[in-house]
């Protein structure tokens, strides 16, 4: 009974879907009127059908366009990228190649860092075979970062500026008043420039530079800005210095040596 049923339903839907058909053409060609009303109507019908055709199309490709965006941005980004290491390369180059005195630059890839700790240290992807020397300093367009100790033939060791044991001579401004500056063993990028006598003027704002005194890095290396201030004693200053270089987010940088170096520490152990 439920199958006759169903080609009893089947029938009667193609019957009267055949009669719909027949009046509409008789209706067609019944007037010029109902003509253009049935020209009209199916026009109406037909730019719906295509419409909603288009907008599902378009629903289904918005996938692959996205996906050809996303490509796209890849590409961008990579290409970003490359530019921005390359302009640091150069900058880091250009920045320290007409420094006064007897230094020479290598260039190089930090292969491990530690950031983490009380004694943070960097290794390099350049040893012995490269020219790198223990005592030599590391730096950055943005700063000077660490001092080398220990080299192998292909990697070499160093210490971070990151370590309670590293102090740098640094000078704040150009000519200002020069005091060592080491990391505040908290913050990821703050250090605390110490011995600086009460009545030097400075404010907060003002650049720290390395002052060249040391037998390790050259001087004019921007190291970051003061913040903040408070004396010590009485009689010095202890300073709050805001880094510039991100430790986080080092990779490239620059070995800096100095060539007369030893004879530097030579005359100084003759005192």
């Amino acid at each position: 009974m439920q199958r006759k049923r169903i080609i009893y339903l089947i029938i009667d839907a193609a019957i009267f879907i055949f009669l719909e058909v027949a009046a509409l053409n008789m209706l067609r060609h019944a007037g010029t009127m109902q003509n253009i009303w049935f020209s009209k109507g199916c026009h109406v019908v037909m730019a719906k059908v295509w419409g909603t055709t288009q907008n599902i199309a378009q629903y289904f490709s918005l996938r692959k366009t996205n996906e050809s965006l996303a490509l796209e941005n890849t590409a961008l980004k990579a290409r970003l990228a490359k530019l921005e290491l390359d302009m640091e390369d150069s900058l880091s180059l250009e920045r320290f190649s007409n420094t006064a005195g007897n230094f020479r630059y290598i260039p190089a890839t930090i292969a491990k860092i530690s950031n983490n700790s009380e004694h943070n240290y960097i290794i390099i992807d350049k040893g012995s075979d490269d020219g790198i020397k223990s005592g030599s300093g590391i730096v950055t367009w943005k700063g000077a970062i660490g001092i080398i100790d220990n080299v192998g033939r292909k990697y070499s060791y160093g210490r971070s500026f990151k370590n309670h044991d590293m102090n740098i001579s640094t000078r704040i401004g150009k000519e200002g008043a020069v005091g060592p500056m080491s990391w505040d063993g908290r913050s990821s990028n703050c250090a605390i420039l110490k011995e600086i006598p009460h009545h030097m003027e400075f404010a907060p704002g003002d650049t720290v530079f390395t002052s060249g005194f040391s037998s390790i890095f050259p001087a004019g290396i921007p190291l970051g800005t003061i913040v903040d201030s408070k004396i010590v004693n009485g009689a010095t200053y202890d300073i709050k210095v805001s880094l510039f270089e991100d430790f986080s987010s080092i990779r490239y940088i620059t070995i800096v040596e100095n060539t007369g170096r030893e004879e530097i520490e030579e005359l100084e152990g003759i005192r």
